[in-house]
C-alpha cells in the first residue's frame, strides 16, 4: 500500500515539474485542455527567449525610461516603439458586459494583429479567463508575440451617482482598488473570480507576466468628477506610499497615486514582480490650457501625471497614458497655434502640434492608447485635417491611422495603440442616439452610427458572405422574389442586419438623363401622394422617395412631416429654424436628409460664431461596394450597369429603430417624442420620370421579413488591416 501511495506521489510530482516547465506540450498535452478548451496551432514553446531580470529580489523584463520602453529579450534590453490594438469586449449579439468572446476568436485574433506588425494589445478591464489562456497559448509560440498593457475600469454609474472617490465610505475607491488586485492576481494566474452581473468571472490560471507591458489605470475621466473630488477633499491631497507618492498634488492625483501603490504592492509583495504604471488620461483634463476651447467642461480641470512620483524602490517607472483623437474637443480645431502647424509635408497638421505641445508638459514616457477614425456612414465630428469621426473611406482609415501613428513616432512617443481592433454593434453615438432603442442595439448594426465602426475587423452581416454585394453583379439576387413589375421594370428588395437591398431590372432607362423615382411607405396615416419638386404623384401616401439621378445626384429624401432630424434640432432643441409647414400631414413636401455634426458655438479669444453643423447624410454615392472587387469604395450607396440597379439603404435612413424586433419611429406630433411603434411590412413603387413627361407611381409592392433574437454575422478584415499590416513597419 505504501510503494502505492509513494508511487502516486512521484507521478504527481514529476507531472506538476512537467506542468511547470511546460514540458507536458511535447506529449501532446496542454494546460489550456484542463478547462475544457483547446489550443488552436499550438507548436513547441519560443518562450525561452523572453526572461527576467533579477535585481533587489525583484524580477521585471519591461521598463519606461527616457522616452521609450524597453522589453529584456535574448539577454539585452531592447528599445521598442510600441504598435498595438485597443481589444473590446464585445461581439455582435451581446452586450460587453455579457463577455461571450471565446477562446478560439481570441487566439485567431492575436494571430492576426502579429501578423500586421503590431507588438502589443490594451484592454480595458478584466476579461473572461478564456483571454488569458489564449494569449499565453498564443505568445508561448509565436514570433512575434504581443504585449499586454491591462486597464482597471471604474463603475461609470457609481461616478453619475456620487461625483466624488472618497464619497459614501470611499466606495469607488475602494471598488477601484479591489478591482486592480484582483487583477494583479489573475494577470498571475492566481485568481478567482466570483460570478457577478456586467463583470469577469472564472478560474484564472494562465501567467501571462512575461507579456506584461503595464497598467493603465482608470478611463477617459468625468471633468465634473475630478473637480468635485478636489472641492469636496480639499484635505485629502497628498499620498505617502511604499513606492508611489504625490508632490503639489490634487485631491483626485492623491486617490489615483493611492491606488496605484496597492497595485504595485501586491505585484511587489506577493509576486516579487514589477511592470510600468500609468493612469488613463485624455485631451480634456491634460495639463494644457486650450484658449480657444469653446466648452468650458473641455477645459476646466487638470489630472496631472507629474504630480505622482516613484520611489527607488518601483524599479520600472511610470509612463504617461493619453486619449487622443484628431477631431475632439474642439479646441484641436480652433486653436491658432495648432491651426498655424504644418509638418514636413507642408500640410496643416493639428494633431501632431497637439502632440508637440503635450511632449513638453510631460517628462515620462507617453502613449497615446486610444486613438482612430471610423468607417461609419455616419460622421459625429468634423475635423480640420479631414480626419473625421466619420464618413471614412476603410482604405483611408488605414492611412488615416497610419498618419497618425508617424506623427507619435516623429515626436518621440513610446508608442501608439489604436482603437480599435473589432467593430462594436452596442456602441451608441451623441447624435442619433435618440433615433434607435437602446436595449436592442447589439442586435443590429447602424451604419450611421460612428461608435460601431472603428474596427480594424469588421462584423459583417451574413453567416459567411453579405446577403448582397452593390457591384454591378446581380447574380446574388437570381433567387429572390420579385415585389413589382411594371412599365418601367422589375424591382426586388431583401434586407440583412445593417440595410435594405434594392434591385432594379429597368427598361427604357437613361441612367445619365432620366431620375428613377422609388416611393416607399413605411408607417401608416401619413406620407404624401406627391412630390412637389418632380410633380410625381403616387396612389398611396409615400415617406420616402429614393431619387437617382446619375452618380453626382442621387439621394432619399423624408416627408416633411417624418423628418426626425428636423423634429429633435427644430421642434425639440429649438437649434435650427423653424417650419410651420413640417407639421401639416401630406403637403408634398419631401426634406433631404440631414445629420448634425455640431452644435452652433462662440470660440473664445476670437469670438467667431460657428453656426450649427450638419450635412446631407442622405446623398447616395455611386462605387462598388464589394470588399473583394480592385476598386472597393465601402460608402458605396448604389451602383449601375447595363439597365441593373442596385442600393443598400441603412435601416436608420428609413426612420427603423430597431429591424430585429421590427421598430419604426412613431408619429412624433401625435406622441410629442421620437418613440418606436412596431411595423409588419413596406410598400415599393418604381417609376422612371423623363423630361417633360408626368409620373404616377403604384406603390403596389409589399416587402416584409421575418424579425430575429440571434442576428448572423461574419468576419472580415477591411483594407485599413492591409495598409498597417505595410505601413507598421516603418516604426522599429
Amino acid at each position: 500500500m505504501k510503494k502505492v501511495f509513494f508511487s502516486v506521489v512521484a507521478t504527481l510530482l514529476v507531472l506538476a515539474f512537467f506542468v511547470q516547465m511546460g514540458w507536458l506540450q511535447i506529449f501532446g498535452i496542454h494546460r489550456v485542455s484542463f478547462f475544457k478548451q483547446d489550443p488552436v496551432n499550438v507548436s513547441e514553446s519560443k518562450s525561452d527567449s523572453y526572461n527576467f531580470v533579477t535585481e533587489k529580489g525583484l524580477k521585471y523584463r519591461v521598463k519606461a525610461e527616457g522616452n521609450f520602453f524597453y522589453f529584456y529579450e535574448n539577454g539585452e534590453w531592447q528599445k521598442k516603439f510600441l504598435k498595438g490594438v485597443n481589444i473590446g469586449a464585445g461581439e455582435p449579439g451581446a452586450f460587453p458586459g455579457e463577455l461571450t468572446i471565446s477562446y478560439e476568436d481570441y487566439y485567431r485574433w492575436f494571430q492576426y494583429i502579429s501578423d500586421m506588425n503590431a507588438n502589443c494589445i490594451r484592454v480595458y478591464t478584466t476579461l473572461m479567463p478564456q483571454f488569458y489562456n489564449a494569449l499565453l497559448d498564443f505568445n508561448n509560440q509565436a514570433e512575434n508575440p504581443l504585449y499586454l498593457f491591462q486597464g482597471v475600469w471604474m463603475d461609470e454609474n457609481d461616478i453619475v451617482t456620487y461625483a466624488d472617490a472618497y464619497a459614501e465610505n470611499e466606495k469607488i475607491k475602494t471598488e477601484f482598488t479591489t478591482n486592480a488586485i484582483n487583477m494583479v492576481d489573475a494577470i498571475h494566474g492566481n485568481a478567482v473570480l466570483p460570478e457577478r452581473a456586467g463583470f469577469a468571472s472564472g478560474t484564472y490560471t494562465a501567467d501571462v507576466s512575461k507579456y506584461f507591458g503595464g497598467w493603465i489605470l482608470g478611463m477617459e475621466w468625468d471633468p465634473n468628477f475630478v473637480q468635485n473630488t478636489n472641492v469636496t477633499n480639499p484635505d485629502r491631497n497628498s499620498y505617502d506610499g511604499t513606492y508611489l507618492y504625490t508632490q503639489s498634488a490634487t485631491p483626485f492625483e492623491a486617490f489615483l497615486c493611492s491606488v496605484g501603490d496597492a497595485v504595485i504592492e501586491r505585484e511587489t509583495t506577493t509576486y516579487h514582480f514589477q511592470v510600468p504604471v500609468a493612469f488613463s488620461n485624455w485631451v480634456t483634463t491634460d495639463t494644457l490650457t486650450h484658449p480657444e476651447e469653446p466648452y468650458k467642461d473641455e477645459d476646466s480641470v487638470s489630472v496631472n501625471m507629474e504630480n505622482i512620483k516613484s520611489r527607488n524602490a518601483f524599479l520600472t517607472n511610470m509612463f504617461a497614458s493619453y486619449h487622443v483623437y484628431p477631431y475632439y474637443p474642439d479646441s484641436l480645431n480652433y486653436q491658432t497655434d495648432y491651426l498655424s502647424y504644418t509638418d514636413e509635408t507642408g500640410k496643416i497638421n493639428t494633431y501632431r502640434a497637439y502632440l508637440k505641445d503635450l511632449k513638453l508638459s510631460n517628462t515620462m514616457p507617453i502613449i497615446i492608447a486610444e486613438f482612430g477614425v471610423p468607417t461609419s456612414r455616419g460622421m459625429g465630428h468634423e475635423s480640420v485635417m479631414g480626419y473625421n469621426q466619420g464618413y471614412i473611406d476603410e482604405t483611408d482609415q488605414g492611412r488615416i491611422i497610419l498618419d497618425m501613428f508617424n506623427s507619435m513616432y516623429q515626436e518621440n512617443y513610446a508608442g501608439g495603440i489604436a482603437f480599435a481592433w473589432q467593430d462594436e454593434w452596442f456602441k451608441r453615438t451623441w447624435n442619433n442616439v435618440k433615433f434607435d432603442v437602446a436595449d436592442k442595439r447589439p442586435f443590429w448594426t447602424n451604419a450611421q452610427t460612428c461608435e460601431q465602426a472603428f474596427g480594424l475587423l469588421a462584423f459583417d452581416p451574413g453567416a459567411t458572405t453579405a446577403t448582397c454585394y452593390v457591384d454591378g453583379d446581380v447574380s446574388d439576387w437570381h433567387s429572390d422574389t420579385l415585389i413589382l413589375q411594371n412599365d418601367s421594370g422589375s424591382l426586388y428588395v431583401k434586407s440583412d442586419e445593417r440595410y435594405v437591398y434594392i434591385m432594379a431590372d429597368l427598361l427604357n432607362y437613361d441612367f445619365d438623363n432620366d431620375t428613377l423615382l422609388i416611393p416607399v411607405d413605411t408607417i401608416l396615416d401619413q406620407g404624401n401622394t406627391k412630390m412637389n419638386s418632380t410633380g410625381a404623384t403616387f396612389d398611396k401616401a409615400a415617406d420616402f422617395v429614393i431619387s437617382i439621378n446619375g452618380k453626382d445626384n442621387s439621394r432619399i429624401v423624408v416627408d416633411s412631416y417624418y423628418d426626425s432630424f428636423y423634429y429633435l434640432y427644430g421642434e425639440q432643441y429649438k437649434m435650427i429654424d423653424l417650419n410651420p409647414n413640417a407639421t401639416l400631414k401630406n403637403s408634398g413636401a419631401f426634406n433631404n436628409m440631414l445629420m448634425c455634426f455640431g452644435y452652433e458655438m462662440t470660440i473664445p479669444v476670437t469670438n467667431v460664431v460657428v453656426p450649427f453643423k450638419s450635412y446631407e447624410t442622405g446623398k447616395l454615392q455611386f462605387g462598388n461596394a464589394n470588399p473583394n472587387s480592385d476598386d472597393y469604395k465601402s460608402l458605396t450607396d448604389f451602383f449601375y450597369n447595363d439597365g441593373k440597379l442596385e442600393i443598400k439603404i441603412p435601416w436608420q435612413l428609413l426612420n427603423v429603430m430597431d429591424p430585429s424586433d421590427k421598430q419604426i419611429m412613431d408619429d412624433f406630433y401625435s406622441v410629442q417624442n421620437i418613440s418606436a411603434i412596431n411595423f409588419e411590412n413596406f410598400s415599393f413603387g418604381m417609376g422612371v420620370l423623363k423630361q417633360g413627361e408626368s409620373l404616377d407611381v403604384s406603390l403596389s409592392g409589399s416587402y416584409t421579413y421575418d424579425a430575429w433574437k440571434t442576428p448572423t454575422y461574419h468576419e472580415r478584415l477591411k483594407p485599413s488591416y492591409y495598409v498597417l499590416q505595410e505601413g507598421l513597419t516603418e516604426f522599429e
